[in-house]
This record gives structure tokens, C-alpha cells and sequence, in this order.
């Protein structure tokens, strides 16, 4: 069962405190403050909203942005289960992906510095909602409050796994983790059986050669008509058709020419197989799917773990380095197109990679962890 929070991320995203939270870039204590300052309003009724939907729960399999759910676990005696989809516990290997890593390989220096990142990132989010976590644990669960440090403590004193939702090909798992952090492959949630293709969009790709898929998803851009005029632009100097994703960010709301076609909703495992590169904001889930489709990507990140996704594309070698939006401009949006589309090494490693994460069954793996630790 999905619980549904009444939040509205989109009117978040929209607002002038969402868009000073987008501009954070790689800078963790400017992403948690400002995270702290969207959600503080909404804290009461969401907490309130997190006791009702996991009443009667035997289980509670929570996301990043739902951390309190670990709390309710200790209150009603059941089993959580963390889902992040970016690597979240703390290893020498990586350092936070909200944490910019070390340029420069210094062997012990690195890993101290990663698994730093990873305290340091932890403790900010707690030291700034500890208190109203706290008040609600003893207030409302009935518990005693936690100490300053957190509950790292009980989380490894539990050992209840952390299910990971990414693909080991493209972040292999740490060695220094405990067994109990797994890695299980992607969580595809495929296009309905009866979905069926706009014919426009059917007839566009068949009137040329593959486009490229230009999106920006769930981000919402301060100014989308400037990010379309460069999109439009870049396209042009590349040499490239466009398929552009209109999303949260509006884009396209202008005259398009011929070469580019306006698409909204349009399911990416059906849609990414069929460009000749896709080109987004680095959200996890965006990421995943168009290494699954096998094509070249390219990475123009906002902020939290998008810089991530990108620095990973690009050293797995099936992308041009990411370039931050605040620093997109159209000689470097067509730079990174033209080396996406006409680079015969770096298509080759898409593809290898593509086929790789075809096979896996992440979601079969998840569901097989999930019942070993339940019963």
C-alpha cells in the first residue's frame, strides 16, 4: 500500500523559497537550511499525516524525504525499511552525494573526507530538526527522546536493511558497508499496457533521424523561456532534432520550428530507446532510465544528489561532464550535444551499459530482501 502525503512539491518547487532551494547547488548546509524553511509550515500536519497512513502497517518502507516514518517503526514495534536511491550510509568509497568529492586521488585523505561527508551531512539534518523531532517522539509516539547524536545508533543496532535502488554498474556497492545496506538494481515502473503513443510524436520521429531528448522534469526553472531559447539554439549549432519536455519547468511555451517537438508525460522507457541522447536535470530516477535505454547523456544539474549523477555519468564515460544550470549557456549545451550524438566510444559504452542494467531485476531483488526481513 502507498500512503499519499497532501504536500503539493510542485507549488514547493514554484515558490520563491523552492527556487533559493534550487540555486543551492552543491552546497549541503545551504540545501538542508532552505529544505528546512519549505518544509517547516507543513511539519505538524505532515507528521500527522505520516501516525494515520501507517496505522495497522506491518511494515514501513520509506524514502529520504519521509524520514520520520523510522521513528514510527519503534513506536509501533514493526520493521523500516529505508529506500533511498542514492548511496545513504557511510563509506570510505564516496563521499556524500550531496557533498562535492575530492578532485585529486589522496588515498587515505579521500576516505576520510568521504566518510566525514557522510557524518557531516547526517548531523546537520538532524541538529536542525532534533528538536522537533524530539517534542513529537516523546509528545505524540510515546518515546523517550534521542540523544544529540541521533539515531545512527539504533538504526545499526537494528540492522534492518537499507535497500538501495540503484544499479551496482553504476555505483558499485562499498566494500566497507554492513551486509545489511544492499544494493538491489533500479526500480522501474514501467509504461501502462494500454498506454498508447501520441500520433504526432510517432510521426515526428519517423520524419527524421533520431532527436534529442531535452527535459528538465520535476525542476522548476526560474526563467524557462531563456532555458528554451538556449535549448532551441543548442539544437540548431549541434545539428540535432529536439524532443523537448514541456514539465514542471514549462518549457517550450513559444513558436518551436519544425526540428523540435513539444511533447508532456510521455513514458521514458518507451520514449528514451528512440533518441539519439537524452539530456536533463540528473534526478535519479531521469538518470536511470535513459542509462537503461542505453543512450549518451547529458547532465545540467540544480542541486542535492543531481552534481552526483552527473560526475558518475560522466566517469562511467557515457556522458560529457555535467554542466550546472546556472552555468548552461549555448556553446556549452551544443558542445555537449554534438560530443553526445557523434561519439562512437561513448555510445558504445551507453549501449554496453544499457544491456547491463536490462537484466537486472531490482525490483525482484527488493521485493525478495523485503520478505526475508519481515518474516
Amino acid at each position: 500500500m502507498f500512503a499519499d502525503l497532501a504536500a503539493d512539491p510542485q507549488a514547493m518547487v514554484g515558490s520563491e523559497l523552492g527556487q533559493a532551494w534550487l540555486s543551492s547547488g552543491r552546497n549541503p548546509l545551504a540545501f538542508i537550511r532552505r529544505l528546512e524553511q519549505i518544509i517547516t509550515p507543513h511539519v505538524s500536519r505532515f507528521l500527522t499525516e505520516l501516525v494515520n497512513a501507517c496505522q495497522g502497517a506491518e511494515c514501513i518502507i520509506y524514502s529520504p524525504l519521509a524520514i520520520p516514518a523510522w521513528h514510527l517503526g519503534e513506536a509501533f514495534g514493526i520493521p523500516t525499511i529505508y529506500a533511498p536511491l542514492v548511496p545513504a550510509w557511510r563509506t570510505r568509497t564516496l563521499s556524500h552525494p550531496l557533498v562535492p568529492h575530492l578532485p585529486i586521488p589522496l588515498g587515505p585523505v579521500n576516505a576520510a573526507y568521504n566518510r566525514l561527508s557522510h557524518l557531516a551531512v547526517e548531523q546537520t539534518a538532524w541538529q536542525m530538526f532534533r528538536t522537533i523531532a524530539n517534542r513529537w517522539r516523546v509528545e505524540t509516539l510515546g518515546l523517550a527522546p534521542l540523544s544529540r547524536f541521533g539515531p545512527s545508533r539504533a538504526i545499526i543496532e537494528r540492522g534492518a536493511p537499507i535497500l538501495h535502488g540503484f544499479s551496482r554498474h553504476v555505483v558499485p556497492r562499498p566494500r566497507d558497508w554492513p551486509n545489511w545496506a544492499c544494493v538491489t538494481g533500479y526500480w522501474f515502473l514501467d509504461r501502462p499496457v494500454d498506454w498508447t503513443p501520441p500520433a504526432r510524436v510517432i510521426d515526428f520521429l519517423r520524419d527524421g533521424p533520431p532527436p534529442v531528448y531535452i527535459g528538465l522534469g520535476s525542476m522548476a526553472n526560474g526563467d524557462p523561456a531563456r532555458f528554451t531559447e538556449m535549448a532551441l539554439a543548442a539544437l540548431r549549432r549541434s545539428g540535432q532534432r529536439g524532443m523537448l519536455l514541456s514539465g514542471w519547468a514549462g518549457l517550450g511555451q513559444a513558436d518551436l520550428p519544425d526540428e523540435v517537438c513539444l511533447i508532456d508525460d510521455v513514458p521514458h522507457d518507451w520514449l528514451f530507446p528512440q533518441m539519439a541522447a537524452v539530456v536533463h536535470h540528473g534526478g535519479a530516477g531521469t538518470t536511470a532510465a535513459g542509462l537503461r535505454a542505453g543512450r549518451p547523456t547529458v547532465i545540467l544539474p540544480f542541486f542535492a544528489d543531481q552534481p552526483f549523477w552527473g560526475q558518475r555519468v560522466h566517469r562511467l564515460g557515457v556522458g560529457p561532464p555535467p554542466i550546472m544550470q546556472r552555468d548552461v549557456t549555448v556553446a556549452n549545451l551544443s558542445s555537449a550535444i554534438r560530443r553526445a550524438t557523434t561519439d562512437g566510444e561513448m555510445a558504445r559504452l551507453a549501449a554496453v551499459l544499457g544491456a547491463r542494467i536490462r537484466v537486472e531485476d531490482g525490483v525482484g531483488n527488493a521485493v525478495s530482501m523485503l520478505e526475508k526481513s519481515i518474516h
